[in-house]
């Protein structure tokens, strides 16, 4: 919804269809609409400069932990890529 336009237009599907050129110049001079499908809103048209609703933040992210504060670790076994490439280089010599 444009931010000038509290209440927006109520468009049905039909009207969309049958009237799209009146539509579109609207929607070009800054109106908004609510389109609706037998009578339920289903969506939004507005112009493309309309700013976007905010939404309102509850409560602010934390990150604790989680996939950033794992570390590899090598176990005795391990390897460097290059002796491994080396050996799977070999079998096919």
């Amino acid at each position: 919804m444009s931010v000038g336009e509290p209440n927006p237009e109520s468009l049905s599907q039909r009207e969309l269809r049958n009237e799209s050129g009146r539509v579109l110049r609207a929607v070009g001079e800054g109106r908004s609409f609510v389109l609706t499908n037998r009578g339920v809103a289903v969506g939004r048209i507005v112009p493309l400069d309309a700013q976007a609703p905010t939404l309102p933040i509850a409560r602010p992210a934390k990150r604790v932990g989680g996939w950033a504060a794992l570390k590899p670790q090598r176990s005795e076994g391990d390897r460097p890529m290059t002796r491994i490439l080396d050996e799977m280089r070999e079998d096919r010599v």
